[in-house]
């Protein structure tokens, strides 16, 4: 059996904003990321940058050049206007920001794959139900940037719902070599086309659990610690000749203001306590949301249930507009529409 990492980010997923600093989401290199894989002995890795595909074609072209054992599919993190979507086997990029079903069209036009990632997240922007009504290949049942006790779960009960379905993955969501290895889809083969085969025929495995809350942390110091010094040395002028690379041009583009701004929140951040604070308070934050959401499940299932046999009754997915979509203040879906349930979604993504 294969092992992939159906889900894993570099330099090139754009930048977070914490009101007016900005930080890099990755500042790992495509080939570091592919190396790492490869050392957590992955047979295929899939590159799905942030509404970009640039890293993910470099990753091709070095593990080909590189390796003979490990294969990179190249994908995409989309943003829609609904959440996010994951098309992997791409040929080109995916534009951002349109409604979920032009996005699964245009990732269909490259004969390529389609998963919702982390799909019931209360912390992210995931598809929630709507993955039930769209036209899609499978989804995340393990994500390995939620180590809350619902989100990972919830999806498992959703899947063995509804055997047959869809395909099951699990992908690190690694935005670090901090919180690669943790998890993975098996598959029978071990090549991409197999993963492709597997997925579509829906024998694919989802293994291993998320990476430990510290780990998250871990990336986060690394992000801020990684901006902080290309932020210091293009401050003072000695990233202008630099060779071409993608974060430092994206490092150049920002304000000096900000850069000073940046540096001085990031040395504050960084600071032990702080680090030790940050983990304490996320891991009190997943373990009250988790169990505000642990306590509608029945409720949330029993929703679940009405939309598929609606949906079926009506020709399948990616056929039928759910009633519930028309009126959803109105509907039992409502309350899954805000906090704790959902963080509000905020269209678009820092990209420079």
């Amino acid at each position: 059996m294969g092992k992939a990492d159906t889900h894993l980010h570099t330099e090139y997923s754009g930048f977070q904003k914490l009101g007016i600093i900005k930080f890099p989401e990755s500042v790992v290199q495509p080939d570091r990321q592919v190396d790492q894989a490869r050392k957590n002995g992955m047979d295929v890795v899939c590159i799905t940058d942030h509404d970009e595909t640039h890293g993910a074609f470099l990753a091709e072209k070095y593990a080909r050049s590189t390796y003979d054992d490990i294969e990179v599919v190249v994908g995409e993190e989309v943003t829609t206007a609904d959440g996010e979507i994951i098309g992997l086997f791409l040929n080109e990029r995916v534009p951002d920001m349109l409604p979920i079903e032009e996005t699964i069209d245009i990732i269909r036009d490259q004969d390529g794959i389609v998963i919702a990632p982390h799909p019931f997240s209360f912390h992210v922007p995931g598809l929630k139900e709507r993955i039930l009504d769209i036209d899609i290949d499978g989804f995340e049942v393990i994500n390995g940037g939620h180590p809350d006790q619902y989100t990972n779960m919830f999806a498992r009960l959703v899947m063995d719902r509804f055997p047959g379905r869809w395909a099951e993955t699990s992908g690190s969501d690694a935005h670090s070599v901090y919180t690669t290895g943790y998890n993975w889809t098996e598959f029978p083969g071990n090549t991409a086309e197999d993963l492709r085969k597997a997925i579509l025929d829906k024998t694919t495995k989802a293994c291993g659990h998320p990476a430990p809350v510290f780990g998250q942390v871990q990336w986060s110091v690394d992000v801020v610690i990684g901006g902080q010094r290309l932020m210091y040395r293009s401050l003072k002028g000695k990233l202008a000749n630099v060779p071409k690379d993608h974060l430092i041009e994206k490092i150049n583009s920002i304000s000096d203001l900000k850069k000073a701004t940046g540096i001085f929140a990031g040395l504050l951040y960084v600071v032990p306590p702080m680090s030790f604070i940050a983990t304490i308070l996320s891991t009190s934050y997943l373990k009250k949301g988790a169990a505000k959401m642990t306590a509608s499940i029945p409720e949330r299932l029993s929703l679940i249930d009405s939309i598929v046999e609606e949906v079926d009754r009506n020709g399948g997915p990616g056929k039928h507009r759910p009633s519930y979509l028309d009126d959803v203040k109105g509907s039992p879906l409502a309350a899954y529409q805000g906090l704790p349930f959902d963080i509000p979604f905020k269209v678009g993504r820092n990209k420079n």
